[in-house]
């Protein structure tokens, strides 16, 4: 029987590829976005001020465990060294940027992006072996499914703070109920992280992923179906509550610095 020799694919140089489209714009989007959220976020982080307006607090900032603010559930960080630069989101916004940093997605898109690896599909990259996440230390990558435990955890803190900010003091200390246009910020920023949350990988599996039959239990097959179709469209959530929370810390800053002024509904 004939055979047919076929030569073997030679590996590409970096950028090299057959593709006629424009692959490298969406890994420059993704470099330019994530880029800039990173870059803000450290800036705001360490701050340390502006971060509170009347019933507003900035999502980086909370919880408020110490500092100056009325939102500090333990008071100012006295124990702090005064040599050392203080802001009270050193201490909380490790959870959620953990979060984010291992989330399944968020990995794919910022190992084409940073490191290009590779920087898209069938094109060549900088390097000639390949390790992934099976070496050290992308293997600690797998810490994603404790970060969820605290990612949950934020959702209940971030969820009270959005209806504490319905709730307005006046000049004479008098509380009442009341819409502002933050109010409403800092709600669909909460709704927004939720859906990025909800539709967590990890927690997918959680809720069913250990199961050999999900109709045994209708209440963790009725979990699991929302789950799931959150996590249809699990990038979208991950890009749109990624540009709230960083908005919703932009509105309460700019507003504590008098920038902008919080325009009352009710």
């Amino acid at each position: 029987m004939a055979g047919t020799s076929l030569p073997l694919l030679q590996q590409r140089s970096f950028g090299q590829t057959s593709r006629r489209d424009n692959w490298w714009l969406q890994p420059l989007l993704v470099f330019v976005g994530l880029g800039t959220f990173v870059v803000y976020a450290n800036w705001a982080a360490f701050q340390g001020q502006h971060y509170t307006y009347g019933p507003y607090l900035s999502p980086f900032y909370s919880p408020v465990l110490f500092g100056d603010s009325p939102h500090a559930w333990f008071g100012a960080a006295s124990w702090w060294p005064n040599w050392l630069p203080y802001s009270p989101a050193f201490l909380i916004l490790w959870a959620p940027a953990g979060f984010r940093l291992t989330c399944y997605y968020y990995r794919g898109a910022y190992y084409k992006a940073f490191w290009a690896d590779p920087p898209a599909c069938a094109v060549g990259e900088p390097r000639k072996g390949y390790i992934g996440e099976s070496n050290w230390p992308l293997r600690i990558q797998n810490i994603h499914r404790y970060f969820l435990y605290f990612a949950l955890i934020f959702i209940v803190l971030l969820a009270i703070d959005a209806v504490r900010a319905y709730w307005f003091t006046d000049e004479t200390g008098k509380g009442g109920f009341g819409i502002g246009v933050g109010s409403l910020v800092l709600t669909v920023n909460v709704i927004l992280l939720a859906g990025y949350t909800f539709g967590c990988h990890s927690l997918r599996h959680l809720i069913g992923g250990r199961r050999d039959c999900l109709s045994d239990s209708p209440l963790c097959q009725k979990m699991y179906r929302g789950c799931s179709a959150l996590n249809r469209r699990h990038m979208l959530w991950a890009w749109i509550s990624l540009v709230t929370v960083m908005f919703a810390d932009i509105y309460v800053r700019l507003c504590s610095m008098g920038v902008w002024k919080d325009i009352r509904i009710i």
